[in-house]
C-alpha cells in the first residue's frame, strides 16, 4: 500500500485508504461507547471469523459477516441516554459489565447487578426509588434499550453502504438460540446465522477480558443451546483444542491482523462516498449519545464547510474539514451520560474525565493510515490561541487554520444549540460572545467569515454529492 501509494503522489493524486482500516480504526470508538477494554471489537471481529471460517463460511458470507462483527456495537449509543436515566447510573459501566451477567433470568446475578449499579452514592429514598422503578419496569427497559440499539445499529450500516446481510446481522444480535433474547424472542435457526457467530465471538472476548480463557470456554459451554448455537459452540471449542483461537491476539498490532481477514481490499479517496457516508454514520453515531448533542456534529461540519469556503479554501480541503468536524467528537463515546447531561457544574474528576474527549477522538483518528493531519485537525476544536484550550493547550501558530475554523464552528454550534444547563442563545448572543474571544482564543477571520455569511443555525444533513457539485467537483 505505501508503494501505491508513493506513486499516487507523484502523478497528483491524493492517497487512498483501506476501507478496512477505516471501519477497524473507528471500531475502536465504539468500544468506548460500551465502556469495553480497547480492541474489543477487532478481538472479537478476529475470533468471529475464525469461527465462521472453521464453520464453512463461504467467502461471500465471510465479507459480510467481517463488516458486521466490526460494527456489532454501532447501535450502542442510541441507548445511552435511557440506560443514565433508568438506572440513575454511569452507562458506561452499566453496559461493560451486563455483558458477563444473564440479563435474560431474574436471580441473584440480576439482583447483585441492579445493587452495584442503579443509583449508586445517591441518597437511600433516591436510590430505593430508582431500584423500585427498574424492577417494576425491569422487562419493558431491558426489551426498549436492546430494540433501539439493533434498529439502530442495522440502520447505520446500511447508511455506510453495506449490503443487507451485514445490517440483519446487527439486529438479531442479542436474540438466543433458546428464544429467550430480544428483540424478537427468535429461536434456533430462525437466527441469522451471522448474529450467532457475533454474539459467541463477543461472549467470548468478554469474558476473556474480564475474567479468564478458562471461564470463557466455560460460560460457552454452560449456555450451548442456551444463547448460543451448538453447533457454533462445538467449533469455538475446536479451535481452542488447537490453540488457533487466541492466536495474535495479544498482538500490539490487532489492526493489522484483523484486516488480514479481508479479502476486498477496497480502497478509498478522500472525496470517495462511501468515506464520507462512513464519517456521516459515525457523527450520527456520536451525536445519538445525548439528546443535547443531537445533530451537534453535522452542525459543526456545515458551519466548518462555510467558513472554509468563505476563506477559499480548495474544493479538496472543504471536504477534508468536513470529515474532521464529522468526526471530531469521536472521544465523546467514552464520557458518561452522567457527566454529558449533568445539569449543574461539573466537579474537578468530571472535568478531568470530559477533557480527555478530543485525545480519545485523537487516539482512534491517528490509526487510519493517512489520518494523521485529519486526527489532529479533529482533535483541536477545543483549543484556544491564546493556550487556555484542551487538551494540550496549544498556541497560535500550532494550530492550522483547518483546526482553528472547526475550533470556531464548534463553539458557534454549542452556543446555538440547547445544553441540560441552559437553552439555546440567539444568534446576536451567540456572535456576541464568539466576538469577544476573538482574535485572542477564537481566530477572528474565521469568527467573520462564519458572521458575514448570514448562515443560521443548521444541522441538516448536506450529501457529499450536493456539496461537490456545488465546489465544482466531480469524481
Amino acid at each position: 500500500m505505501l508503494a501505491e501509494n508513493t506513486e499516487q503522489r507523484r502523478q497528483g493524486e491524493a492517497p487512498r485508504v483501506r476501507l478496512a482500516a477505516v471501519v477497524a480504526a473507528l471500531s475502536q470508538a465504539l468500544d468506548l461507547s460500551t465502556g469495553q477494554s480497547p480492541g474489543h471489537s477487532v478481538r472479537a471481529c478476529i475470533i468471529g471469523m475464525r469461527i465462521g471460517q472453521e464453520y464453512g463460511l463461504s467467502p461471500t458470507q465471510l465479507d459480510e459477516l467481517y463488516y458486521a462483527l466490526l460494527l456489532k456495537d454501532c447501535g450502542c449509543s442510541g441507548n445511552s441516554s435511557k440506560t443514565f436515566h433508568a438506572m440513575v447510573a454511569d452507562d458506561l459501566k452499566a453496559k461493560r459489565d451486563v455483558k458477563t451477567t444473564d440479563w435474560t433470568s431474574v436471580g441473584f446475578q440480576s439482583l447483585q447487578y441492579a445493587l452495584t449499579h442503579v443509583a449508586v452514592g445517591k441518597p437511600f429514598l433516591e436510590r430505593a426509588q430508582a431500584l423500585f422503578r427498574l424492577a417494576v419496569n425491569q422487562k419493558a427497559h431491558t426489551h426498549d434499550v436492546v430494540k433501539i440499539r439493533c434498529e439502530r445499529g442495522a440502520t447505520l450500516a446500511r447508511l455506510m453502504g453495506l449490503p443487507d446481510a451485514t445490517a440483519n446481522a446487527i439486529l438479531d444480535l442479542d436474540e438466543h438460540w433458546d428464544g429467550s433474547g430480544l428483540p424478537e424472542n427468535l429461536r434456533g435457526e430462525k437466527i441469522n446465522l451471522y448474529s450467532r457467530i457475533m454474539l459467541l465471538a463477543q461472549t467470548l472476548e468478554n469474558f476473556a477480558a474480564a475474567h479468564s480463557r478458562e471461564a470463557a470456554f466455560h460460560i460457552i459451554q454452560q449456555r450451548s443451546k442456551k444463547w448460543f448455537d451448538p453447533a457454533l459452540v462445538k467449533v469455538a471449542l475446536s479451535w481452542a483444542k488447537r490453540d488457533k483461537l487466541w492466536a495474535g491476539l495479544d498482538d500490539p498490532d490487532l489492526l493489522a491482523i484483523v484486516q488480514q481477514f479481508d479479502r476486498s481490499a477496497k480502497y478509498l479517496s478522500m472525496g470517495d462516498q462511501t468515506l464520507d457516508r462512513i464519517c456521516g454514520a459515525f457523527a450520527q453515531i456520536v451525536d445519538a449519545k445525548s439528546p443535547f448533542t443531537f445533530n451537534h456534529s453535522n452542525g459543526v461540519a456545515n458551519a466548518s464547510v462555510t467558513i472554509a469556503r468563505r476563506l477559499g479554501l480548495s474544493p479538496e480541503r472543504v471536504i477534508f474539514v468536513r470529515h474532521a468536524a464529522l468526526l471530531h467528537d469521536l472521544g465523546k463515546l467514552g464520557v458518561s451520560n452522567s457527566i454529558l447531561e449533568k445539569p449543574a457544574a461539573l466537579t474537578g474528576d468530571e472535568w478531568k474525565i470530559m477533557k480527555r474527549h478530543p485525545e480519545d477522538t485523537w487516539r482512534v483518528l491517528n490509526t487510519i493510515p493517512h489520518f494523521a493531519e485529519l486526527s489532529e485537525v479533529a482533535a483541536s476544536h477545543h483549543e484556544k490561541l491564546n493556550g487556555t484550550g484542551y487538551w494540550r493547550g496549544l498556541i497560535g501558530e500550532s494550530m492550522s487554520r483547518e483546526a482553528r475554523i472547526i475550533a470556531v464552528a464548534d463553539v458557534f454550534d454549542a452556543l446555538s444549540g440547547n445544553r441540560p444547563y441552559r437553552d439555546s442563545l440567539p444568534l446576536e448572543k451567540v456572535f456576541s460572545i464568539m466576538g469577544k474571544e476573538a482574535p485572542h482564543g477564537l481566530d477572528g477571520d474565521c469568527v467573520r467569515a462564519l458572521e458575514e455569511s448570514g448562515v443560521s443555525s443548521d444541522q441538516a444533513f448536506r450529501d457529499l454529492q450536493s456539496l461537490q457539485q456545488s465546489l465544482a467537483v466531480y469524481k
